[in-house]
């Protein structure tokens, strides 16, 4: 398992719980489409969804999306709870130590590595640091976590 699987699974994405849960909460093959309507159902946020997206989440998003696990909310709580301040918005070290994982330079070289970091950034580090936080939240969003917007970029 490479290091952002580990990441993966402290948060919760891409376990069998997880995939299972989806395909739960999917509706059937032939129920996703409303003739009346035109529209995909599956593209319509639930009354459950509605009660808990968070105010900076577009209500527009897929419910395949919005089911998914809230990250910054997760993040939220460890950061509450972990003896230091850690700037985990910014910081891949802090985000790494955060989740209780090796932070070294080797640790993140070793994960940009597996993420496919351009070698302009691994040459440095302070570039490779900022590439490796976009990624990882990137990547955290492709496998189902929600992610706003401005750790995105």
């Amino acid at each position: 398992m490479g290091l952002f699987d580990t990441i993966k699974a402290k948060l919760g994405l891409g376990d069998a719980s997880n995939e299972a849960q989806h395909k739960a909460d999917a509706p059937p093959a032939d129920a996703t489409r409303s003739s009346a309507e035109g529209i995909t159902l599956g593209e319509r946020p639930t009354a459950t969804d509605n009660a808990t997206i968070a105010p900076h989440q577009d209500l527009n998003q897929s419910s395949a999306t919005a089911s998914g696990v809230d990250v910054v909310a997760q993040l939220e709580a460890k950061a509450a709870a972990h003896p230091e301040a850690l700037n985990w918005r910014t910081s891949i070290v802090d985000l790494l130590k955060l989740l209780g994982l090796d932070s070294s330079l080797e640790a993140r070289r070793e994960l940009a590595t597996e993420l496919g970091c351009p070698p302009a950034e691994m040459a440095d580090s302070a570039q490779m640091n900022m590439w490796l936080h976009r990624a990882v939240m990137k990547k955290l969003a492709e496998n189902g976590g929600r992610i706003p917007p401005e750790l995105l970029h």
